[in-house]
């Protein structure tokens, strides 16, 4: 049976003073902390089949603004067209979640030590090679390609947007058809010797592939971008004209994939919202003023979200003012977006930790919010505080703060704030809070975890991004964040 709150009578004569009492008294012993609701229960963990239609892996447009263009963004799970079963799907992600925040620590340990680039480079070419990036992504936006449809997986952590291609001598199954060069008039490869084909070195971490085989010079330029489960692209690197509802980019660069494998799910291929020149953010920088941001929905049944690309803040539908963070500088992890975590509160209660006032990466792609050790203890710390009386679990995976909260409805949870330089402020969604690794709630973890050592940089994930509207700022260098409500 589910524990609601129960009551016993009181003397209504003294029932004011008694309850102003345990007000006081709970207020000295406790604080005032700050918490809001969250049912426990929720019928979308429920066995159901994602959808029906082939269609439903592509999105829809939403609409322009004055100086923007709005794409419906959508969780990738609606690609599968399977029925789902969430107790394995979300223990699933766990272990996925960690191998792509361990490549990203290997790719930013290469990036900032004192090894050349080439030196880095000749480790990590060959495909299925761990250490590399790991693409466990989650929201897929459509977009036309030479005039045909494609789902794309939104990810901030990468530069190069690449699809499937026909001829393809191996892909991995996607809903919808293969995006086909031959019948295309805009589509164009591009050259080895240009510029365009350099700049796969800082976008993609493989130069690109030009050299002979059996004497014979290759004059287009090949892509090569692994990650560290296995999965991969390879192919051709290539310009086309790309369609953002009815905004139409021509020459865009992107990678022509003939050979792909992984676990991308049905989607057509992956869309690159790094900051490298190569990336979609800087190719369209002198339409949509190097402005893009992003309201990521829950898990609810059929929830949309939505991409924007340009500055026109009338599309938003954000409910608190835009607070705005610099965008941290560092040459050498310079396709990355970096904040400066400066604070963070549980409860309403302001952690103390000297490690406050480093460099945080904030990543569409990785699921868990990843923080330093230090920082880490001092959030688990003081959840535990305000969280108490409620029956422990053994953690799982990544996360190491649980519980059992099978007997529950509805539970008071204590708020969990990150505050950045400037004093902007991410106010965690109350579905970002918890990770129910079981659907029935016998497994429910806080869904933070800790890096391994002291020195790793820090990775806010889309878990705590959720109903958020998050604002990229490539030309002023900052990130703006507000509250939303994401479901369309």
């Amino acid at each position: 049976m589910l524990k609601k709150a129960t009551y016993l009578p009181l003397n209504l004569s003294l029932a004011p003073l008694l309850l102003l009492l345990v007000f006081l008294l709970s207020c000295v012993v406790h604080g005032i902390h700050e918490k809001k609701i969250l049912r426990v229960h929720n019928s979308i963990w429920s066995p159901k089949k994602s959808y029906e239609a082939s269609s439903s892996c592509f999105s829809r447009s939403l609409g322009n603004g004055k100086e923007s263009t709005t794409l419906e963004m959508k969780h990738r799970e609606i690609c599968s067209g399977k029925t789902i079963d969430w107790g394995k799907k979300l223990r699933r992600t766990l272990v996925l979640d960690n191998i792509r925040v361990q490549s990203l620590q290997l790719r930013i340990k290469a990036l900032t030590s004192s090894r050349t680039t080439e030196q880095s480079v000749s480790e990590t070419q060959i495909p299925l090679t761990s250490g590399i990036k790991l693409e466990t992504l989650n929201y897929i936006v459509t977009v036309e390609l030479g005039g045909k449809n494609m789902s794309l997986i939104v990810d901030t952590g990468s530069d190069l947007t690449w699809v499937q291609c026909q001829p393809c001598r191996s892909c991995y199954n996607q809903q919808g058809p293969l995006y086909d060069p031959s019948v295309s008039s805009s589509y164009k490869t591009v050259l080895c010797n240009s510029s365009t084909c350099q700049d796969l070195v800082a976008a993609t971490g493989n130069s690109g592939l030009c050299g002979g085989y059996n004497g014979v010079v290759k004059t287009n330029c090949e892509y090569v971008v692994s990650y560290g489960d296995g999965s991969y692209t390879r192919g051709d690197l290539a310009s086309e004209s790309i369609l953002l509802r009815d905004t139409k980019i021509e020459n865009f660069v992107f990678g022509c994939g003939r050979n792909n494998k992984g676990l991308f799910g049905g989607a057509s291929g992956l869309m690159g919202l790094g900051k490298s020149s190569v990336s979609l953010v800087s190719q369209t920088s002198k339409t949509f003023n190097g402005v893009f941001s992003y309201c990521l929905p829950s898990l609810e049944d059929g929830a949309s979200g939505s991409l924007s690309f340009g500055n026109d803040s009338s599309v938003y539908k954000n409910l608190t003012s835009v607070s705005y963070t610099p965008l941290l500088q560092n040459p050498q992890l310079s396709s990355f977006y970096i904040l400066n975590l400066t604070g963070a509160s549980i409860g309403g209660v302001e952690l103390e930790t000297s490690s406050f006032g480093r460099g945080i990466l904030i990543d569409s792609g990785t699921v868990i919010t990843r923080l330093p050790p230090s920082i880490y203890k001092a959030v688990k710390t003081e959840f535990l505080k305000q969280f108490s009386g409620f029956p422990s679990a053994p953690g799982y995976s990544i996360l190491d703060t649980c519980f059992n909260l099978t007997s529950y409805e509805d539970i008071s949870i204590p708020t969990i704030k990150m505050i950045f330089e400037g004093n902007a402020e991410l106010a965690v969604d109350v579905t970002g809070v918890f990770y129910f690794v079981k659907p029935d709630a016998s497994l429910v973890c806080l869904a933070l975890a800790s890096l391994s050592y002291e020195n790793e940089v820090g990775i806010i994930g889309n878990y705590q991004q959720k109903n958020q509207r998050v604002i990229y700022d490539t030309k002023q260098e900052r990130l703006g964040i507000a509250r939303e409500n994401c479901s369309i």
